[in-house]
């Protein structure tokens, strides 16, 4: 069955367990993917493109300090923030992708900006936010918009032990690997796929994960399939995820569940890989697919109404007011 159009989201995969969470937070992540979702989900139904659906979504979790994304991003070793992001259109294969920004509020913007008003697919660091400055009119966002007690104390817990977290929480109790995504089809059957993230708690030396990398964490191709990846950026990257399963499905002819499946569960698990994909099919079916303890995930049904779930042991259900 083709669906007139489909949104999907998740923020973020890992070990995610219930002892861990208290009930007040758990209900505060449900409503946000609520949100985020049905923000999406507003664009569509007026009739908006797939991409602006995706930014839209991925933005409600960047303005959210519960995920980690703009203001909720971890800080680096140095105690700043770095952020990446990267936007893609299926219609055209059009793609822009933004790398190491510290200044700016929402990186899933100006990386939809790098598509549609440079002639460039990624820009990095200082060149980034220097054409957000002066060629888009983007604010000035001071470090301290992002910075939150919850972040700084995940810092230093992290330098006690010399390593880096590939986590946003209680590490090494809780590893939840810190990427926000979103996935659409539009009206018109254009596929897009949107993911942003604050990195790894204390990484250094200008440390760059999957999310802006086209076709390791972030892909669209119209009638193929939307994907969007969180989890061990390095081992994303590595086994080129979201475009392994756009090809197992474009030129192996497998379905959107199994290709998510067998990639999820494939090299990227036997080399240690831990996370999840969303994913979108030509006609509109969403995926979800993990190989942890959970993912904070959400889609909407055909009433219009959020539906989440965030372990993995649980089906996608409706939000409690």
């Amino acid at each position: 069955m083709s669906h007139s159009f489909s949104i999907a989201i998740h923020g973020g995969a890992g070990t995610i367990v219930r002892s861990l969470m208290t009930p007040e937070l758990e209900q505060d992540y449900r409503q946000a993917l609520a949100q985020s979702v049905l923000a999406a989900h507003a664009v569509l139904v007026a009739g908006g493109h797939a991409v602006d659906a995706t930014v839209a979504a991925v933005t409600v979790m960047e303005d959210s300090p519960l995920f980690n994304a703009g203001k909720g991003s971890v800080l680096t070793h140095d105690e700043t923030v770095e952020m990446d992001a990267c936007v893609m259109d299926g219609q055209d294969l059009d793609a822009g992708a933004v790398t190491l920004i510290r200044h700016i509020k929402n990186p899933v913007q100006l990386a939809c900006d790098v598509m549609r008003k440079s002639p460039h697919a990624m820009l990095a660091s200082e060149g980034a936010e220097t054409f957000a400055f002066k060629e888009c009119g983007y604010e000035y966002t001071e470090q301290d918009y992002f910075f939150t007690d919850r972040r700084y104390k995940e810092l230093r817990a992290m330098k006690k032990t010399g390593g880096i977290a590939l986590s946003e929480a209680r590490y090494p109790d809780e590893k939840k690997h810190g990427t926000v995504g979103a996935v659409a089809r539009d009206k018109n059957g254009n596929l897009a796929a949107a993911t942003s993230t604050g990195g790894l708690t204390n990484k250094r030396w200008g440390r760059v994960g999957d999310t802006p990398i086209v076709g390791g964490g972030n892909y669209a191709r119209n009638g193929n399939v939307a994907v969007s990846a969180t989890g061990m950026g390095e081992l994303l990257m590595r086994c080129t995820v979201a475009g392994d399963i756009a090809g197992r499905m474009q030129y192996g002819n497998a379905s959107i569940e199994q290709a998510c499946r067998e990639v999820i569960h494939g090299d990227f698990l036997d080399l240690g890989g831990e996370g999840g994909v969303i994913a979108i099919d030509a006609n509109g079916k969403v995926n979800f697919e993990l190989n942890c303890a959970g993912m904070y995930r959400a889609t909407v049904d055909e009433s219009g109404n959020a539906l989440v779930a965030i372990f993995a042991d649980e089906d996608l259900s409706l939000v409690s007011e």
